[in-house]
């Protein structure tokens, strides 16, 4: 299988809002080369002796993605992508936003980047690779064991990251609420909702393959006979799957993109009881106004706003 690979110059500044604007557009497999120093918590997870010697850190990047040959207009879609960029500008330092390509064969996606991936914990939940061993200090903690295949979310990422303090800080002990996950993904945010107590967890996705990731990660942690159910679809326009997922739900969590987001508020009030609330992220920085706005247009009541890095996490009620 044949592979383009197409890198854009830019700076380290730009790297989250790169990555947001190139997903908007559909583009998965994001790759990010720079020279940031790693972090003394980012060597701690790295089981090697000594670290490459990198050159010194100029603020410079190299976001890449790839499409694979044949798969479309590939003219059309670097338009939309310089378009997105020129967009940008007003908002971050790109750098120069140049261009390159070139073309690989036989990309493993789903191997190569393991090696990027391991265990971490988020308040008392430790998340580890299924290929990786527990170690004897980190038992105790609440173990949710993910293997991400082609889907997004290994919990590394930011936005999942602030999605799942949310959802340890209103998932209580001693209830056991009723969680809608939009934009399931790996399945991450319905396994730690179960693991934190919730009473059944329903989950949608455009992508049928998040179906199957999904559903290995509920065996893998021992939660297939959980109550769940999952469905391909869209919530905003198809108003089938809009009366199978039905309502009173304590809890819907979106980790989606903004642009996403927008539209959704206008239904997502149906879905939740009186006094539910509305965890989202995927919000790049700049669009935080425009969220909120939505929400708020939508009868629903912001009640937190958090954030890490350029990302930003909307808690909502519904009153």
């Amino acid at each position: 299988m044949k592979w383009k690979k197409y890198t854009i110059a830019t700076t380290t500044a730009a790297e989250d809002y790169m990555s947001a604007m190139l997903m908007e557009l559909g583009i998965e497999g994001i790759e990010i080369e720079n020279n940031v120093p790693l972090s003394k918590e980012d060597q701690a997870d790295m089981f090697i002796d000594f670290l490459p010697e990198l050159p010194k850190d100029e603020g410079k990047s190299r976001v890449s993605f790839y499409v694979e040959e044949g798969s479309g207009d590939p003219a059309e879609l670097l338009k939309r992508v310089k378009r997105g960029l020129e967009a940008l500008r007003g908002t971050v330092d790109v750098g120069s936003g140049e261009i390159s390509s070139s073309e690989t064969e036989d990309l493993d996606w789903i191997n190569n980047w393991k090696k990027y991936f391991s265990s971490f914990t988020i308040e008392n939940i430790l998340i580890k690779p299924t290929w990786e061993e527990q170690k004897e200090e980190e038992k105790g903690k609440i173990l949710i064991e993910i293997d991400p295949g082609i889907s997004f979310g290994t919990g590394k990422h930011e936005t999942t990251q602030l999605c799942i303090r949310q959802l340890c800080k209103y998932i209580r002990n001693g209830e056991h609420p009723r969680v809608l996950d939009i934009g399931c993904g790996s399945g991450i945010l319905s396994i730690t909702a179960l693991k934190l107590g919730a009473s059944e967890v329903v989950g949608t996705d455009l992508d049928r393959d998040c179906m199957i990731s999904t559903r290995d990660n509920l065996a893998i942690n021992h939660l297939e006979n959980a109550k769940t159910a999952f469905y391909v679809g869209n919530l905003i326009d198809d108003e089938t799957l809009r009366e199978t997922v039905g309502g009173g739900y304590d809890l819907v969590v979106a980790n989606i993109l903004a642009d996403v987001i927008i539209p959704m508020t206008a239904v997502v009030g149906r879905f939740l009881k009186s006094g539910g609330y509305f965890i989202t992220s995927g919000i790049i920085d700049f669009k935080e106004a425009q969220v909120r706005e939505a929400i708020e247009q939508a009868g629903l009541e912001v009640i937190e706003v958090n954030r890490q890095g350029e990302w930003v996490n909307i808690t909502a009620r519904r009153n």
